[in-house]
């Protein structure tokens, strides 16, 4: 019996080494990586780039407390700001305490104002934004929340797309708004400019701030920088993981010079956060994602990805009930169980995926798929539906 808890449904497969889009399992066999460790692994397996920095950063100081300066943090903070709207940055270890740290900045923006009534945010339903007491709060799941007492007060939950439902819970305690440009736990659903923009003029309306939960979308994976860019919008507060450490346990809160002011020493804190070693990375894959048309190519890469999914969902039209999501963070609402589906394809089609809510099938390769990479995926996925096929025509017709 496992010395772990029990908080993950594990397979025995195990995996020893990766190149590029494969990983290799403890017997040898090779997968095609189309989960990408949650959309972690953004440059794949082994990148060249990232290990030489990872192995340099090695022998120099792994850990320092952030009460010392940090070279690689502050070029890291540096180069973000350059790149986005923000002015400012707070190093995390995930997305969960990126999403906390944008929530505390947001109530305490308004506290350092005198307006300390306002605390209360208006988040979404079919929203993720992590697993702590007040980011399971944020996402208003019952099924995390059951077992864990009373929700942590100041969330209300609006339905996606509908700005009618956001502007009826707007109160004089509202402090902020809180989405995922596109939600990726909850089903894959992508948000429209318009309504995008449409949160934005709310904000703008009523002194609101605008937090972004970029996480799983941001940093390449739609195509832009971060998803945001293709609605043209501004957003006050972005929490981003996954992809920013590429597999190194790394996440940020960007934000807004006026707002981030307010955070001052005692305010907030970690202890890993931004650490030598951790920035390293970060900066080495910013290097990468950051290269002249490497963006680009993600860019071209997802309409690939949408063309051969459509293909496929004409194909098999009784399996492939929707598609959805943006660039290279795409779903696929099928009709046959999702974790069942997710179970065939990695033990006899040897492709990675993951499932998400609303029974939808997810898609996360490594930014660096290629078109040949999305047909083999695409081909495995057909062979799967060809087999349940087969099945349902084989199996016994009850009298």
């Amino acid at each position: 019996m496992s010395a772990l808890y029990a908080t993950y449904a594990r397979s025995e497969v195990s995996f020893e080494r990766g190149e590029g889009m494969r990983l290799f399992d403890q017997h040898g066999r090779e997968y095609l990586d189309f989960h990408s460790g949650v959309a972690v692994n953004a440059l794949g397996h082994g990148d060249p780039h990232l290990v030489s920095a990872l192995k340099a950063a090695a022998d120099k100081v792994w850990h320092t407390a952030n009460t010392f300066t940090i070279p690689e943090q502050e070029r890291l903070g540096q180069r973000l700001v350059e790149a986005t709207f923000a002015d400012a940055v707070f190093f995390t270890n995930s997305g969960a305490e990126a999403i906390e740290c944008a929530i505390k900045t947001a109530r305490h923006y308004f506290w350092a104002k005198g307006q300390e009534e306002r605390f209360e945010v208006i988040a979404f339903s079919g929203s993720f934004h992590g697993r702590t007491l007040g980011t399971i709060a944020a996402g208003g799941n019952p099924d995390y929340l059951q077992g864990f007492g009373p929700a942590a007060p100041g969330f209300k939950h609006a339905k996606p797309g509908d700005i009618e439902s956001v502007k009826a819970l707007i109160t004089p305690q509202t402090c902020a708004i809180l989405i995922e440009p596109v939600q990726g736990e909850g089903g894959v659903t992508a948000m429209t400019n318009e309504f995008m923009q449409g949160l934005r003029a709310l904000c703008d309306e009523h002194d609101m701030l605008l937090i972004l939960d970029e996480v799983q979308c941001g940093f390449g994976r739609t195509g832009r920088f971060f998803a945001h860019e293709w609605s043209g919008i501004t957003p006050d507060i972005v929490a981003v993981a996954k992809a920013i450490g590429g597999g190194f346990p790394l996440g940020a809160c960007l934000a807004k010079g006026d707002v981030a002011a307010s955070m001052v020493p005692g305010t907030h804190g970690s202890t890993y956060g931004g650490n030598p070693l951790a920035t390293a990375v970060g900066n080495a894959v910013l290097d990468r994602v950051l290269a002249p048309g490497f963006i680009d190519n993600v860019n071209v890469m997802g309409q690939r990805l949408a063309w051969h999914l459509q293909q496929l969902a004409q194909k098999y039209p009784d399996y492939v009930l929707e598609l959805r999501g943006k660039g290279l963070l795409a779903g696929i609402k099928i009709s046959t169980p999702v974790r069942d589906m997710v179970t065939r394809l990695r033990d006899d089609h040897q492709l990675l995926t993951i499932g998400a809510g609303d029974n939808v099938l997810r898609l996360l390769p490594p930014l660096i798929v290629s078109e040949a990479d999305i047909e083999e995926a695409v081909g495995k996925i057909a062979a799967a539906f060809d087999a349940i096929e087969a099945e349902t025509q084989a199996a016994p017709i009850a009298s």
